[in-house]
């Protein structure tokens, strides 16, 4: 099954094709230049793994949540494809991808996301599992929610493009000698996608008519209901 995986959720722009050859990956800091930088690395990509479009069958996207003008990216461009070609879509959770990657940690995998204002959005992960729901939440409300899954002496490690930001707040809540901060914190997530939507395309799950999960409301939305 030929499988193509977007994720611009956050700054780092990371595309992933999985082929009968293969995987291929690319990745770029896009800063804001997603809608410009999408498509062409697509098509290259493709190329790369000599395979043309009408190849695909199926197309895995981040579901956030992330960047509200990224997301929106990543969901037009990925139903487009999907509408055109007539194949699946999978949505999966920016937060879960990029804790997959951490599931034999000993302790509490926290992926960070800057939400701004303050806060943060990110969940905790046990062992491979979420344990907490989806969060937009200021350091003291995260510590307070992981003391209710009985969280007292597990080390952490934060991961995510939050993760630097997050640390030294994390810190003067939790000793900084439980708390690691994963190397690869900023890494895309395009081939974490490929991963964990497997079984998804296996059940034949189509998330065509589904959006991004932004959790928090845009400034537009929240200055419309004042």
């Amino acid at each position: 099954m030929n499988t193509l995986a977007i994720d611009s959720s956050c700054e780092i722009l990371s595309i992933a094709l999985e082929t009968s050859s293969g995987v291929f990956y690319t990745e770029i800091n896009a800063g804001l230049r997603h809608s410009e930088l999408l498509a062409e690395s697509v098509d290259a990509l493709c190329k790369t793994a000599e395979l043309s479009p009408p190849e695909l069958n199926a197309v895995v996207c981040a579901k956030g949540p992330g960047s509200f003008t990224g997301l929106r990216i990543g969901f037009s461009t990925a139903k487009g494809l999907c509408a055109a070609l007539e194949i699946p879509l999978v949505a999966i959770s920016t937060l879960d991808c990029m804790a997959y990657p951490l599931s034999v940690w000993p302790g509490i995998v926290l992926p960070a996301i800057d939400a701004k204002k303050s806060s943060f959005f990110t969940a905790a992960y046990r062992e491979g599992s979420r344990i907490t729901g989806y969060l937009d939440a200021d350091p003291q409300t995260i510590v307070h929610t992981l003391e209710k899954t009985g969280f007292s002496n597990e080390p952490v490690i934060l991961t995510g493009p939050g993760a630097k930001m997050l640390y030294p707040r994390l810190t003067q809540l939790i000793p900084s000698m439980r708390i690691t901060v994963n190397p690869l914190f900023r890494a895309g997530i395009a081939r974490e996608l490929l991963e964990t939507a497997k079984c998804s395309i296996v059940k034949g799950v189509n998330n065509i008519n589904s959006g991004p999960d932004y959790i928090r409301k845009s400034d537009a939305e929240l200055t419309s209901n004042i």
